[in-house]
């Protein structure tokens, strides 16, 4: 991606950062997911260092804290890392920066994560790529990401209204295990979980969207111009086929894993 493209990215983020937590709950709960993958066993972590890419408002940080001696927290928003250091006070170390660019040396931490950030990268395997080498021998590396089919039912409805997507494109599942190989982690474990958020109607489901400042599209996608309340109406038109229930739209993720153990 262009630099021009992580400073819109970054510019988006930012602006949502104080309002993000309100809207973040698929973050919550795929995060917690992928913190429970973490293995306690093989290193006393209270005397490790935890790097937490992508760190945001700085939600997972300050739990990492409780079980790490020192927790790296990364963003490529300023507002976000300002928050994130607002949240965790001095305990935490606080940089910006790429997540694939890593200002940070060769085996320098004990676990790497990283949640709902990496779909942001453009070629995924370079930030893997990062990640496995600032990780010591004998650490570990966790991350989730966005995989094909999430928003589902938003990318439908946008198509069936305007015919084009407004939706962000995400990698397949195989493009995610072929990434973990270029990047030369060949034990990586992968795993595909869907989750489910549901919302009153459409625009509730575009409005926490933008509460979490995914708002981003990269070129190609959505380049129509800004929608009329006429296609905003057909989208919520044609969201209702998906309806649960009266007033209950689903907004379906696919979420990949990737869990790796470092051998010593």
């Amino acid at each position: 991606m262009t630099v021009a493209d992580k400073q819109a990215i970054a510019r988006a983020f930012g602006r949502a950062a104080p309002h993000y937590d309100d809207s973040a709950t698929l973050q919550r709960r795929v995060g917690q997911r992928l913190m429970a993958f973490a293995k306690h066993d093989r290193r006393d972590m209270r005397e490790g260092t935890v790097l937490d890419v992508g760190c945001g408002t700085g939600y997972f940080a300050q739990r990492w804290l409780t079980q790490a001696k020192t927790v790296i927290g990364l963003d490529l928003s300023a507002p976000m890392l300002a928050t994130a250091k607002a949240r965790c006070g001095d305990a935490m170390l606080g940089l910006q920066a790429d997540a694939e660019h890593l200002p940070l040396a060769d085996n320098s931490v004990d676990l790497a994560f990283s949640s709902l950030a990496l779909q942001w990268c453009d070629d995924l395997h370079v930030p893997l790529a990062e990640l496995s080498r600032v990780v010591k021998p004998g650490g570990q590396i966790l991350v989730s990401t966005l995989l094909a089919g999430s928003l589902c039912e938003l990318d439908s409805a946008w198509q069936q209204a305007c015919g084009a997507s407004r939706v962000n494109r995400f990698i397949s599942l195989s493009s995610l295990q072929q990434a973990t190989q270029t990047a030369g982690l060949a034990h990586a474990t992968i795993y595909q979980q869907s989750e489910q958020l549901t919302f009153a109607n459409a625009h509730a489901v575009m409005k926490s969207l933008k509460g979490i400042g995914a708002t981003y599209r990269p070129q190609g996608v959505g380049q129509q111009g800004l929608a009329t309340r006429a296609q905003f109406s057909a989208v919520e038109k044609a969201y209702q086929r998906f309806a649960l229930a009266a007033d209950t739209l689903p907004a379906t993720y696919q979420i990949g894993y990737i869990v790796i153990h470092h051998h010593a």
